[in-house]
């Protein structure tokens, strides 16, 4: 199989997942508390290790030259992402989930709409990342760069099926049409592609940003992970369950980007 092959598999898969996710709300009248808990745990420790193996490590070994200061690049795309979350959440009027609170701007928007983007803000730093992966192993060239990058793809996508139940069930719950529900659980991933193709082109295009760019989609996981996710996995009255949920998905990311990238 090509090298492009694999990326647009891994490109795509997000999408599927998220699509596959989302269909739940079909087979499942609501999803139990602690079984969401243990969902957002699942996709923070995925994103955690992601951010790590995949985005801040490659960062710093791409950063070589730059001496004893290879840490840089990596350190300040990180900051600089996480600021990048932070502008969106005040430019963008959403609501978060699992603690109903709302940011944004104060606008008339019905509450199905402001949970709809949440998540759709929430998944760009994702799509980003595994584009900018797959930017950067162009550059590179190396079959052992995109296999990497695959692997990030396919733990991001992995992580899209248990989010997409997640999103899919509550909006049900807030506009009663499953039909409805699923197709804006879809639509939230849509967002996912389309990111990675921006991250694609702009990593492959100016390879000597590519390090920034990686640290920079780690700092926006790590920033969604610790606003968002975390906190909402934490609602239930067994929190362990979310803790579980992040070691597990923290250890399959693991395992998936050091045995495709070896």
């Amino acid at each position: 199989m090509s090298n492009t092959a694999i990326m647009i598999i891994g490109i795509c898969f997000l999408f599927v997942m998220t699509t596959a996710g989302s269909a739940a709300v079909f087979l499942f009248r609501k999803i139990s508390q602690k079984v969401n808990s243990v969902f957002l745990g699942f996709a923070a420790g995925v994103m955690i290790a992601a951010s790590i193996w995949s985005l801040l490590i490659p960062a710093i070994d791409a950063s070589a030259d730059w001496g004893e200061l290879s840490f840089v690049p990596a350190a300040v795309g990180f900051l600089v992402g996480g600021l990048f979350l932070v502008f969106i959440d005040k430019v963008v009027p959403h609501m978060h989930g699992g603690t109903k609170e709302e940011e944004g701007p104060t606008v008339s928007m019905k509450k199905s709409t402001k949970l709809f983007l949440a998540v759709t803000i929430h998944n760009i730093p994702e799509g980003l990342a595994v584009g900018f992966a797959f930017g950067a192993a162009a550059v590179i060239g190396t079959d052992a760069a995109f296999l990497s990058a695959f692997g990030l793809a396919l733990g991001a996508g992995i992580q899209n099926f248990p989010e997409g139940a997640a999103v899919s069930l509550p909006m049900k719950n807030e506009i009663g049409s499953k039909t409805k529900a699923f197709w804006l659980g879809s639509l939230s991933g849509a967002v996912e592609p389309v990111a990675a193709l921006i991250g694609y082109f702009f990593a492959s295009s100016v390879a000597t940003v590519y390090p920034w760019l990686l640290a920079f989609a780690a700092g926006a996981m790590i920033f969604v992970v610790a606003e968002d996710l975390i906190p909402d996995a934490q609602q239930s009255n067994q929190p362990h369950l979310a803790t579980w949920g992040v070691m597990f998905g923290f250890v399959l990311m693991m395992i998936l980007d050091v045995t495709l990238g070896a």
